[in-house]
């Protein structure tokens, strides 16, 4: 099954920089405009510039932008800013942090390490996630022009008795090489263990395992990608340790305590003007539909969440809030019994399980000029991890003038256990299903490609 190794990771040189926080970046598939613009001022050598650069004077040329990255990458390893460790190695991974909306922190572990490619028939990396060629092009630019893997793949995997982080604490050094700050106040702590027994044990380990992907489809797709193409290069073989056969993961335990995965929703924007009135019938034949009452907005996302997750039943991914922003008010709908098997017959029972299905199959593929292909091809649906961002903007939306009507979508977070089980059939979930929480840092290690 996996094949993980350690390596020989590339990292900032303390000397040289004047804060590890000022120099990290947050994955390049998170980072928007206005986050890239400030990233760039922020210090000249942060990892925006390596893993989404820009290229003002060659606007439009985009294989000058991805030998930029490189040139500038060779520059930094040149001038010292970046180094490569003398020594293969392990790295224990530790961020604590806070749920939203709790009030104790808490501590998810995971190592980074390379893994070995492995193609999706083979069931040794699952995905749940279909993946983009758009995206993948890129990636794969930048992964041939600078020969590294600037951002790691988050992958779980199944360990009952959390044997790796206890292999991993027994071998671990008193001071991390690196402790430092996110943009979401989460802390980030990294080790470096070269210790060979405790190594030996934990590659053991992974030898009868599955990894699952969570975050990073497209860099695991780019991979196989590069892959190919090196192996293309060198005659169609490539030797069995060769870098291009391997790509970097941050691997953490499904049964971790500190593993989160957070809901994602969904604001649609409706075409034409449908009142509250107009879109009941509709909702009602399939749901059992309750107005939720509260007195302000604020309290009435909580007053509407709390009613998602009451009784505690396990039955929360047949149950979403439901807001209209034009007229303010929010429900809660409540799947009926058996609707889905009547309904969706046609899909798996993994995938009729999942409340982003519910979505898709009874509400969007079912409102009057909308499906779920208009959707994401129209431009009419944004996704949110943070719902009073999502509140916010569909309030603004509402009070706009448009040809659109805003409906906003509360969803619950999808189970990893239910991540597993649609990876292990061979399904995929749709489009922004799972949003795991915190996400990795890019820069704290970086993958090079050259042997």
């Amino acid at each position: 099954m996996a094949v993980i190794a350690p390596f020989r990771a590339v990292r900032y040189n303390l000397e040289q920089i004047s804060s590890i926080e000022n120099v990290l970046s947050p994955p390049y598939d998170i980072i928007d405009a206005q986050t890239q613009a400030a990233l760039f001022t922020k210090n000249p050598y942060n990892m925006i510039r390596l893993d989404l650069s820009k290229n003002v004077k060659a606007a439009g040329m985009i294989a000058e932008r991805y030998a930029g990255a490189a040139e500038l990458f060779a520059r930094w390893q040149n001038d010292g800013i970046l180094l490569r460790e003398k020594q293969p190695a392990l790295y224990l991974y530790d961020i604590d942090y806070l749920r939203p909306g709790q009030a104790t922190t808490i501590t998810r572990r995971g190592l980074l390490a390379r893994v070995q490619l492995a193609e999706f028939a083979e069931g040794i990396v699952k995905p749940h996630e279909k993946t983009f060629s758009g995206v993948t092009s890129d990636r794969l630019q930048l992964l041939a022009a600078c020969q590294a893997q600037f951002s790691p793949i988050f992958s779980i995997y199944s360990d009952p008795q959390a044997e790796v982080m206890r292999l991993l604490e027994q071998a671990r050094s008193a001071g991390p090489l690196y402790s430092t700050i996110d943009y979401d106040g989460c802390e980030h702590r990294l080790w470096a263990m070269s210790d060979t027994t405790a190594l030996a044990a934990v590659q053991a380990y992974f030898r009868d395992k599955a990894l699952y992907i969570a975050d990073g489809h497209h860099r695991y797709s780019t991979a196989l990608q590069y892959q190919a193409l090196v192996r293309e290069r060198e005659g169609g073989r490539l030797p069995p340790k060769s870098s291009a056969n391997y790509t970097m993961m941050y691997l953490c335990a499904m049964e971790d305590p500190g593993l989160s995965v957070l809901p994602t929703h969904r604001l649609l924007r409706l075409p034409g003007h449908k009142t509250v009135a107009d879109l009941l019938p509709g909702l009602e034949q399939y749901f059992v539909v309750e107005e939720v009452v509260a007195g302000s907005r604020e309290s009435l996302l909580i007053e509407t969440f709390g009613k998602m997750t009451e009784g505690g039943d396990g039955n929360q991914n047949t149950r979403f809030g439901f807001y209209h922003p034009g007229e303010d008010r929010s429900f809660l709908l409540t799947l009926k019994d058996g609707m889905m098997d009547r309904e969706a017959a046609h899909r798996p029972t993994a995938l009729r399980d999942l409340d982003v299905v519910v979505l898709s199959d009874l509400i969007i593929d079912r409102l009057p000029n909308l499906d779920q292909t208009r959707c994401v091809q129209g431009d009419l649906i944004d996704y949110f991890s943070d719902p009073d961002e999502a509140l916010d903007v569909a309030v603004k939306e509402a009070l706009r003038a448009t040809a659109y009507t805003p409906l906003l979508f509360l969803m619950n977070a999808t189970l990893v256990e239910q991540v597993r089980r649609v990876a292990d059939e061979n399904l995929v979930m749709p489009h922004k299903s799972t949003f795991f929480y915190p996400k990795i840092l890019t820069g704290l290690a970086i993958n090079p490609l050259v042997d």
